[in-house]
């Protein structure tokens, strides 16, 4: 495997990391960037995802120099140049010093996801246009067992880089795929055994502890845009509405600390089920 040392900006093999200002180019040339030295160990050690190329600083390849020791016949690009080398090239201060330009897979549909089948939880979204919110309910997901997510038409990328850094990698590992007939769509989720739930801060809505106490056996969480919340639309095609009690005078949660609370409570009973129900 190829380790280069690089000293000029302009390097023509520094072409692709030039690019990573521009998310509509690399999403159109098929790419995407994984940005710090934890994130990209995940996309190293993938096992779908081609990595293209890697860019680190000499401190950051030393922390993911491990996973390149046994890729002696990988073709594999590897370029090292100094901090200021970096910002020169990407425009930007690498976080943590190290970036990888990974191949994205084909684009995805609820109807391409195994494990829709197998997950007694998933989270669904709906115009969640911020990366950072979709990147940290990525990493909630990740923490509260979620077998995958499901996103409407105008929802982040979840490869945008900044949603990859945000969720610690955790867009990389859990399954994702768009529901190009929303909201229509979520019906579809019956047919796998789910009950759909809507975080709404209704005052007629149930009390999260309630569906808490007795979860279905499946359940979609749904989740509205930051600020506008669920669409009417999407609403009517839920079976259930749920609330996370808050105090008088505040309007309501941010969507990520809102989906971190309902996959905590849920997981957390549903954890204690699969133990009382499994093999005695």
């Amino acid at each position: 495997m190829p380790i280069v040392l690089v000293d000029d900006p302009l390097d023509p093999r520094l072409h692709d990391f030039r690019a990573v200002p521009d998310p509509v180019l690399f999403r159109r040339r098929g790419l995407f960037v994984a940005e710090s030295r934890f994130v990209v160990r995940e996309l190293l050690v993938h096992p779908r995802l081609t990595t293209r190329s890697l860019l680190a600083t000499p401190a950051a390849l030393a922390g993911v120099r491990d996973l390149l020791a046994d890729r002696t016949l990988d073709t594999l690009p590897v370029y090292v140049a100094p901090p200021s080398l970096l910002k020169q090239v990407t425009g930007f201060r690498v976080h943590r010093g190290c970036l990888a330009i990974g191949e994205r897979p084909p684009p995805a549909t609820d109807a391409d996801l195994p494990a829709l089948s197998a997950a007694r939880l998933v989270v669904v979204l709906e115009q969640v246009g911020n990366p950072d919110n979709v990147g940290s309910i990525f990493r909630n997901a990740a923490a509260f067992g979620a077998g995958s997510v499901l996103l409407s038409p105008g929802c982040c990328d979840p490869l945008y880089r900044k949603a990859i850094r945000t969720s610690i990698g955790a867009t990389l590992r859990i399954p994702y795929g768009e529901v190009p007939d929303w909201p229509g769509g979520l019906h579809r989720l019956r047919a796998h055994g789910y009950t759909t739930v809507a975080l709404a801060p209704d005052r007629d809505a149930d009390d999260l502890q309630s569906l808490a106490a007795a979860p279905p056996r499946r359940t979609a969480l749904v989740f509205g845009a930051e600020g506008a919340g669920l669409s009417d639309a999407a609403a009517a095609c839920v079976d259930r509405r749920v609330r996370i009690p808050i105090a008088d005078g505040v309007d309501s949660l941010n969507v990520a600390t809102a989906a971190g609370i309902a996959l905590y409570a849920l997981s957390a009973r549903l954890r204690g089920s699969a133990v009382r129900t499994g093999p005695r």
